[in-house]
């Protein structure tokens, strides 16, 4: 069957390698939109909506898995995203240095049969995990070396926990690759319970 993941994240990818997992890459080009504030709905909806970009723009007819999947920090109900400059992620840095918070990530697995297949119709699982992080307290002068990486820019709550910042993780509880960007245990559970079915 053909495996589509719909995520240009290297970090996913190297994770479904890992697992050794075949597929192929097809970056969602949708944009994200939500009306949902609490994380673990907000990531499941943007899962679901990069998912269903990728399967969309597939030719008919041929069997197809596409897995979608978003990942956001979050502290005290405040959803802290990809700071994308280096003001921001200090800010971000500040909010977190010394505490925890959840890394949630969410993920759409879309079956489309392949032709003459019966059921016919699509399938969908969608599901969050959780994984909380606490950090050391972190000095100003080490968040703005680390913002000057350019390593937090394009990640979650401004952190690569797989990257230098390691240094600055005090504890986790819960799944270390759903921090990095995909449960990928849970997802070859899911996938694997569900075709059985």
């Amino acid at each position: 069957m053909r495996v589509i993941l719909a995520s240009a994240s290297p970090r996913r990818r190297e994770l479904l390698e890992q697992i050794g997992l075949d597929f192929e890459v097809m970056a969602s080009d949708t944009e994200e939109k939500t009306k949902h504030s609490a994380p673990e709905k907000l990531v499941e909806e943007l899962s679901r909506q990069k998912a269903e970009a990728v399967l969309e723009r597939l030719p008919g007819g041929e069997g197809v898995l596409v897995i979608g999947a978003d990942t956001v920090v979050a502290r005290k109900g405040m959803i802290l995203g990809k700071p994308g400059n280096k003001k921001t992620a200090v800010k971000m840095l500040k909010k977190l240095s010394g505490k925890s918070h959840y890394v949630y990530t969410g993920v759409t697995v879309l079956y489309r049969p392949q032709e003459g297949e019966t059921p016919t119709k699509v399938r969908r699982r969608t599901f969050h995990e959780v994984t909380k992080v606490t950090f050391y307290k972190l000095s100003g002068q080490e968040i703005r070396d680390y913002a000057d990486t350019g390593e937090p820019l394009d990640k979650a709550g401004a952190y690569g926990i797989q990257g230098i910042f390691a240094r600055y993780i005090r504890s986790i509880n819960g799944d270390y690759n759903n921090v990095v960007g995909l449960p990928v245990g849970r997802l070859y559970r899911e996938i694997k319970e569900w075709l059985k079915s």
